[in-house]
């Protein structure tokens, strides 16, 4: 399961985003990606998690959000784009 960090907004997105990328080949084939740190974020959270979508899907893997907080999951459906992110339902708080 990839992590996302308690921090992501437009100046840590890129970071981010090479960080996870570069983790996503080793992941099974249902990649999950948790928000359950996410504490800090803007809309560049979101443009993190399609972008790790696409990657995920381009190589032939699924791709699921879990514990996506409230605001988040609330931006994307005013975007439009709730659905493209699927809940795997699986929302464990962090050890």
């Amino acid at each position: 399961m990839l992590q996302l960090p308690p921090q992501l907004t437009h100046t840590t997105a890129s970071a981010c985003l090479l960080d996870l990328g570069a983790a996503l080949p080793a992941e099974p084939a249902g990649v999950v990606v948790s928000a359950s740190g996410l504490g800090r974020f803007d809309s560049a959270a979101l443009a993190v998690l399609l972008s790790l979508r696409r990657q995920a899907l381009g190589v032939g893997k699924t791709f699921a959000v879990t514990c996506l907080p409230q605001r988040l999951a609330d931006l994307a459906r005013l975007y439009g784009i709730a659905e493209l992110l699927p809940d795997d339902g699986d929302c464990a708080p962090l050890k």
